[in-house]
């Protein structure tokens, strides 16, 4: 049975920094895709940033709006995956979900919205 548990949200003022964890379990497969997206009321998913795990894994991939702010990373033995977030802004501000998607090998950022497994999510919120 495939898990993904994400943590780390909370309230933070702009230009603060939070970090989120997703740990992920039942996903037996040598090479995945894993990544972060996230919604705010009334608006559509949107991917935030996505990495490799497995053979091959550790590419990353991010969308222009977080590119240079947020990192994403792996601790494969402990499975977690990771979002460091830095320089947060009030638009940022939203429900982040962990996501994994099975099928594709290649993982851009996206497209992590599609993902065949999804958390319950954490709420992010960043006050001006």
């Amino acid at each position: 049975q495939v898990r993904l548990v994400e943590s780390g949200g909370g309230l933070v003022q702009a230009g603060g920094s939070l970090r989120l964890s997703c740990e992920f379990s039942g996903l037996s497969y040598s090479r995945f895709c894993l990544g972060w997206f996230r919604q705010a009321p009334g608006n559509e998913r949107e991917g935030v940033a996505a990495i490799t795990i497995g053979d091959g894994g550790g590419l990353t991939s991010y969308v222009d709006s977080v590119r240079g702010r947020f990192t994403i990373s792996q601790d494969s033995v402990k499975k977690l995956v990771y979002l460091q977030m830095n320089n947060l802004k009030p638009e940022d501000t939203a429900m982040y979900y962990c996501a994994a998607d099975v099928v594709r090998t290649y993982c851009p950022a996206v497209l992590v919205p599609r993902g065949n497994y999804k958390g319950q999510g954490t709420q992010v919120t960043v006050s001006s």
